[in-house]
């Protein structure tokens, strides 16, 4: 039996339809969580997490929009996505940054006890917190096969969103 991880990146409220959503957010969400409801192997969410403070942090000096704010409904996954998590009674790793060290080293802990046949990663933002998290578990696993599902991730601008698809192709990260 295969051990395949799905990773689905940020499919919060503030990203689809909130303080930083984008028509192309929207779009994919109906696609996403059909992914993630017929995935026969883990699947794992990530959740943008902020504080209070928020606008005080280097991120909110450099993106002044306040987002993710714990505890907000701006902070829960669309409901889509959340039914599924609840249903699968699946991971969540909430990150304070754009890449989740904590799921990385989760995931080299799982390697660990039994290696990981394949990863794919979908979700947003492509050009943020999908190619963070995609360079990280790909820097700590490089020989476990990674992809992206460019048509199941949503960028700040469809430019960027192809700008880091093509980021990712060159650091041996599949895009399909």
């Amino acid at each position: 039996m295969a051990n395949d991880f799905l990773i689905v990146v940020d499919m919060q409220n503030d990203f689809v339809s909130g303080s930083l959503g984008t028509p192309e957010a929207q779009a994919i969400v109906e696609a996403v969580a059909q992914r993630a409801e017929e995935f026969e192997g883990t699947v794992v969410f990530t959740k943008d997490t902020h504080d209070k403070d928020y606008l005080q942090t280097q991120e909110g000096a450099k993106l002044p929009v306040t987002h993710c704010v714990r505890d907000t409904p701006g902070w829960e996954l669309v409901d889509e996505l959340e039914r599924i998590q609840l249903t699968r009674d699946a991971l969540v790793f909430d990150k304070p940054s754009f890449g989740s060290l904590d799921l990385a080293a989760w995931l080299v802990e799982q390697n660990d006890v039994e290696p990981i046949d394949s990863i794919e990663l979908v979700g947003l933002c492509t050009d943020i917190c999908v190619v963070s998290n995609a360079l990280l578990i790909k820097a700590n696993l490089p020989e476990v096969p990674m992809r992206v599902e460019a048509g199941l991730c949503a960028g700040v601008t469809p430019q960027s969103h192809q700008a880091a698809l093509d980021t990712m192709s060159s650091c041996q990260v599949e895009v399909r």
